[in-house]
């Protein structure tokens, strides 16, 4: 195939978050395979009331091998005009616009109409959700704006696809979030533990990304509290950043007759440090209420950890159950269920080999590959 020039709008450094790493990510294969590749980030993403956690910004050296620039206003009409004109006359073959909460919809959307008018610049919108998690007064109508920007669309969960269905038939492509490999890789349990000054005889559940209501800690946290998983000794790491008010978690805790089983590290987890909670867990619970796709579930794939995640959004489409971990409902008596059966019948060593084999289906390649065809 020959080479492309394409430009990606969406968080990069100084950025932080999955979204962030993930068109680092991304972009990095691309240019691997030989194409011309950009990243135009935001100067001002979120204003600050919109932004529920300490900070949107990483103290992470920037990725040597990627040009990124700092440019975009997401509240700001004249530059999205600005950029777009920009892009316009860069005539990139491809233009990505990577889309995940409607708030986004009048900025990315207003690039890529501009962009798209040198009559060469293909626009792909590149779907994290198309209905939010957490919905707003005009959602549908910031959505449908970006949605009429875009040639065609690429989702990585059936979920997306058929949310889209709701606004246009344009061509979407559904490929799977690939494993995220860039973290290190599994280390010895014992040596994880010692890193994180945990003792590492104890059996380990990990929550793990920032914690929002959707994701359904406090139904884990209840699961926490059953008889059983009280006796067991099983702890539970909560590795991730609050995203708005932590004192029902901490309530919960407080509740649940298990409080020293329950360790937080609940500031943000630099991407030098994500390999040993990894390596340090048996088992990584998704308790999530409502989901479209997990960068935790590809985590979990990269480090061979089983799961156990809810059966919501596309989440069932990339655990297996009974082979790489467990699909339950939403609710904390299966959470628990599934945890304690993991470990009273040591499933680790049964999924283990189905954890190795699936991982392989998810390749950055494949997703290039699927940018590139139409």
């Amino acid at each position: 195939m020959s080479s492309k020039k394409i430009i990606i709008v969406g968080p990069a450094h100084p950025l932080r978050g999955g979204i962030a790493a993930f068109n680092e990510r991304m972009a990095n294969e691309l240019i691997q395979e030989g194409h011309d590749v950009q990243i135009i980030t935001f100067s001002l993403q979120y204003p600050g009331f919109l932004f529920p956690g300490k900070t949107q910004y990483s103290s992470e050296p920037a990725p040597a091998n990627i040009p990124i620039s700092v440019e975009v206003n997401s509240v700001n009409p004249l530059n999205w005009i600005k950029i777009g004109n920009k892009i316009k006359a860069l005539k990139p073959d491809i233009l990505i616009l990577r889309f995940w909460i409607p708030f986004m919809g009048p900025c990315l959307g207003t690039i890529g109409k501009i962009a798209k008018k040198n009559k060469h610049t293909e626009v792909i919108g590149f779907l994290d959700n198309v209905i939010p998690h957490e919905h707003r007064i005009g959602d549908q109508q910031l959505t449908n704006y970006f949605v009429k920007s875009c040639d065609r669309f690429i989702a990585m969960s059936k979920q997306v696809v058929e949310e889209l269905r709701q606004f246009t038939q344009k061509p979407c492509k559904m490929i799977p979030h690939p494993v995220y490999d860039h973290y290190g890789d599994v280390m010895e349990k014992a040596t994880a533990c010692a890193h994180l000054k945990i003792d590492p005889n104890k059996k380990y559940l990990l929550f793990f990304g920032f914690i929002r209501n959707y994701k359904g800690l406090d139904l884990l946290l209840e699961a926490m509290a059953d008889k059983r998983i009280v006796e067991s000794g099983i702890q539970l790491i909560v590795a991730g950043e609050f995203y708005g008010d932590a004192t029902p978690y901490h309530q919960l805790i407080a509740q649940s007759g298990n409080s020293e089983s329950i360790l937080l590290h609940t500031d943000y987890i630099a991407d030098d440090e994500v390999k040993y909670y990894f390596s340090a867990a048996d088992l990584v619970v998704q308790p999530y209420k409502s989901a479209t796709q997990s960068g935790i579930s590809q985590l979990a794939y990269h480090f061979e950890k089983p799961m156990v995640v809810t059966n919501v959004g596309g989440l069932p489409e990339i655990v297996h159950h009974g082979k790489t971990g467990y699909v339950v409902e939403v609710n904390r008596a299966p959470i628990a269920d599934a945890i304690i059966d993991f470990f009273e019948t040591n499933k680790g060593a049964q999924f283990a080999p189905y954890l190795k084999e699936e991982k392989k289906k998810y390749s950055w390649e494949s997703l290039a590959k699927g940018i590139l065809q139409q």
